[in-house]
């Protein structure tokens, strides 16, 4: 197979801008548009070029004009629907975050693994060349001790939370709430960089869901929260939200220098401050770290990832290897956040099942 017929379920912006990188790689092409609304599905199809639009899951699955399914409908839907798709054999790319927790990615995984096929999240920051840099240097860095990043953003729908509307992104029936929508750009190049740390602590800002009951099990949402991660000789900081605008840079510092880069979202900027031997310091002096060179990012850094799992369904030299370290970096993730949410209170309908 030379070409990667792509299928599409969802309809959002997230996925409008996937489309426009997909139409860079010239190894893959758009066949297909799923909605549950089959007017919509035909009308995202017409608008972006494709020859098929579905409203039937179970169709699609089964369509031999389709080779691979990018997922990106409500998180609560992404395991049911992209287990649905690997059975029938299709490939997919499941956009962040993969499942509502841990076991759900772990279940979509092995279902993948049964019929041969690539599952993959679309967790675009740590397929980036600035990702690759990041990684090159924080091994130059020696012995890591602390690290810290953030991601945060207000949010337009927060003033239509306030006035009492349900919204699926503050919805814990849909798996989601800031810390899966934001937080996970923190955790997921944490836990790519360092492991899966010993120890999760998170505190944050949630509030109740408009229109639960005092009884519902899933009245509570994240707006904003902090994360520490507990490695045996390292300590890791992580912030996110949807309340306010984050202006700090993100850093890890090892006992030989400091690596500080902008944008954990889309990672540029990186530069190195070597450790210097002062004495007792009482100020530190403002420096200009060493630049880091990184290779040109498309503007579409949707497209990095596109690359990879295209190289994946290909079967190129090495994307095993790369698709079992991004599968353990899913599920650290997600073990992280399903901690961090059971200390925050938020409950997913998945984590009951």
């Amino acid at each position: 197979m030379g070409m990667v017929r792509f299928a599409t379920i969802g309809t959002s912006k997230i996925c409008e801008r996937f489309l426009d990188a997909l139409a860079g790689e010239p190894r893959a092409a758009l066949a297909s548009c799923y909605s549950r609304s089959g007017q919509k599905a035909r009308e995202f199809a017409d608008a972006h070029g494709a020859g098929l639009a579905f409203d039937s899951l179970e169709e699609l699955a089964i369509c031999p004009e389709v080779d691979a399914v990018y997922v990106s409908s409500p998180n609560a839907l992404h395991v049911s629907q992209a287990k649905a798709l690997v059975a029938a054999g299709k490939h997919v790319l499941v956009e962040k975050s993969l499942g509502s927790n841990e076991r759900e990615a772990a279940e979509l995984f092995r279902a993948a693994d049964e019929t041969g096929v690539v599952a993959m999240e679309a967790m675009r920051n740590l397929h980036t060349p600035g990702f690759t840099a990041i990684e090159r240097e924080v091994a130059a860095l020696g012995q890591v001790r602390l690290a810290q990043m953030s991601f945060s953003k207000v949010t337009s729908r927060i003033a239509r939370l306030r006035a009492g509307e349900r919204l699926n992104i503050f919805d814990p029936r849909m798996a989601a709430g800031a810390l899966c929508d934001m937080g996970v750009y923190t955790v997921a190049p944490a836990v790519a960089l360092f492991g899966r740390p010993e120890r999760v602590a998170a505190c944050g800002v949630t509030t109740r869901v408009p229109g639960t009951a005092d009884d519902d099990q899933f009245n509570i949402i994240d707006l904003a929260g902090s994360i520490s991660l507990g490695y045996p000789e390292a300590a890791v900081a992580l912030s996110y939200g949807k309340l306010s605008d984050d202006q700090l840079s993100c850093q890890v510092q090892g006992e030989k220098a400091t690596l500080v880069w902008d944008h954990v979202e889309a990672p540029e900027n990186l530069r190195v401050f070597d450790h210097e031997d002062k004495g007792m310091v009482f100020r530190q002096e403002a420096r200009e770290g060493r630049p880091v060179e990184v290779a040109p990012c498309p503007a579409n850094d949707m497209a990095c990832e596109i690359a990879d799992f295209v190289d994946a369904v290909l079967g190129e030299r090495g994307t095993a290897q790369m698709v079992a370290r991004f599968r353990q970096v899913t599920l650290d993730t997600a073990h992280v956040m399903d901690e961090a949410r059971r200390q925050l209170g938020v409950t997913f309908p998945a984590d009951l099942a």
